[in-house]
């Protein structure tokens, strides 16, 4: 069977950024991150339906979205560990914009403890949500981007990773890190089982940026680290940078919308490091 990815080598350049007409997901989106991905998927003019465990955040980033840049929007809630809550979520986006074709895994959670005083439940949950939940949103959305009565053109899955899936960069980072390099090697598995079907799987790994749910969990963690004896760096974001500033939510958005679009037609199984160098 051909793999089903067309050429758009004569495609102008506004039309490949163009994302009118499909059907995206984003996890974890009513703030942060998540949130500036779903506003450049928005302006790119992709209907979306926003996923967080917070069902009111959800619903009013999606009623925001869907006034400033003229597109349905839905906001629900949902936990990505979840797998009947997730297959749910993929079926809500199914009949309420009418299909899938992309889909971004956003959420995750960042604890930081050292290894001696780290509970199994933590480890559990790290893993619950940063690479099961990964893989169940994955299935579930390619499941519905190669049935019949979709676009039949497929999809793209865009993994938000992070440098910790390539490197460790101070300790108490066991369970993050491994999940991440978790969800890096996932997102390789994925675009090989997947490239067949016509769906691509890209990942993103940002640095540290700063945002509500990542700087709330870095203060956390500095006080788990010192309540043990242990003091970590300071989380500045992205320390080594050699872009001469502080990265953005919205300098990783641009990247996704990139990984989304047909622009990178050319790829999958790639993780796309968004880190201004810092792991050179």
């Amino acid at each position: 069977m051909p793999y089903p990815f067309p050429d758009v080598s004569t495609t102008a350049l506004a039309k490949l950024l163009n994302l009118t007409g499909r059907r995206a997901v984003v996890t974890g989106a009513a703030q942060g991150l998540g949130r500036a991905i779903a506003a450049r998927i928005a302006e790119a003019g992709a209907d979306l339906l926003i996923i967080d465990l917070d069902e009111d955040a959800a619903v009013r980033a999606a009623a925001q979205l869907a006034s400033q840049y003229t597109i349905k929007a839905v906001g629900a809630r949902a936990d990505v560990s979840d797998a009947a809550a997730i297959s749910a979520a993929a079926d809500r986006a199914m009949t309420e914009l009418g299909g899938i074709d992309i889909w971004i895994n956003n959420a995750g959670i960042f604890p930081n403890t050292p290894v001696l005083q780290m509970p199994d439940e933590m480890w559990d949950q790290v893993f619950a949500v940063n690479a099961r939940g990964v893989f169940l949103c994955s299935r579930e959305a390619a499941r519905r981007m190669t049935v019949a009565g979709n676009s039949g053109d497929g999809g793209v899955i865009v993994n938000v990773i992070s440098t910790a899936g390539f490197q460790i960069p101070f300790p108490g980072m066991a369970a993050y890190a491994s999940s991440k390099h978790a969800a890096h090697g996932l997102t390789k598995a994925l675009a090989l089982d997947l490239a067949p079907l016509g769906v691509r799987v890209l990942g993103v790994a940002p640095s540290f940026v700063p945002t509500e749910g990542n700087i709330a969990a870095g203060e956390e963690a500095a006080k788990v680290a010192a309540a043990a004896g242990i003091e970590l760096p300071k989380l500045d974001v992205m320390t080594q940078s050699l872009i001469g500033r502080r990265g953005t939510p919205d300098d990783i958005a641009r990247v996704v919308l990139f990984a989304v679009s047909d622009m990178s037609m050319i790829m999958t199984g790639s993780t796309l490091l968004a880190d201004a160098g810092e792991t050179i």
